[in-house]
């Protein structure tokens, strides 16, 4: 669980690897399902890869293959515990140079300013507020949701 020991996000994966990065959800096929910082859209993942590469085309087609169905896995996780209206996903990579993906479930009360434009269209507080931050005492009900749904479906820490 997270710790206020925030040293494991200067490695992501390798801390996943070592089992440091306490926002770990489950091991998947290419890399690790984890919980994103930020929860204002409850039940925001990230999938790291295993290895770290710059992009996803840095992958053999057998990685990008599983690294984009492991991506479409935790999608279907994240509907099936929070029942948003849809996922959406992305890669960037531009502030974090390194391949990760980002599962979004998007809500019908986010209001039409934004469920029709992309997440990044949040104001910058919600992706470094408090208020929004992932808490053990705002969000375990909810990593506990996701980590025995990811269990149901054969994959385990």
């Amino acid at each position: 669980m997270p710790t206020k020991d925030d040293n494991w996000k200067k490695d992501r994966i390798g801390s996943a690897h070592s089992g440091r990065n306490p926002m770990v959800l489950s091991n998947m096929k290419s890399g690790f399902a984890v919980m994103g910082d930020t929860q204002f859209l409850p039940g925001y993942c990230v999938l790291l890869p295993y290895v770290e590469v710059s992009s996803l085309n840095d992958l053999s087609m057998k990685h990008r293959t599983d690294y984009l169905l492991d991506m479409s896995i935790i999608g279907d996780v994240v509907t099936e515990v929070c029942k948003p209206k849809r996922i959406n996903y992305s890669i960037y990579g531009n502030s974090d140079a390194f391949l990760h993906a980002h599962i979004f479930p998007r809500y019908e009360w986010e209001g039409k300013d934004y469920i029709t434009k992309p997440v990044w269209n949040y104001s910058q507080d919600h992706w470094i507020d408090g208020g929004y931050l992932y808490s053990e005492k705002k969000h375990l009900k909810l990593r506990k949701k996701l980590m025995e749904c990811f269990r149901e479906k054969g994959y385990t820490l």
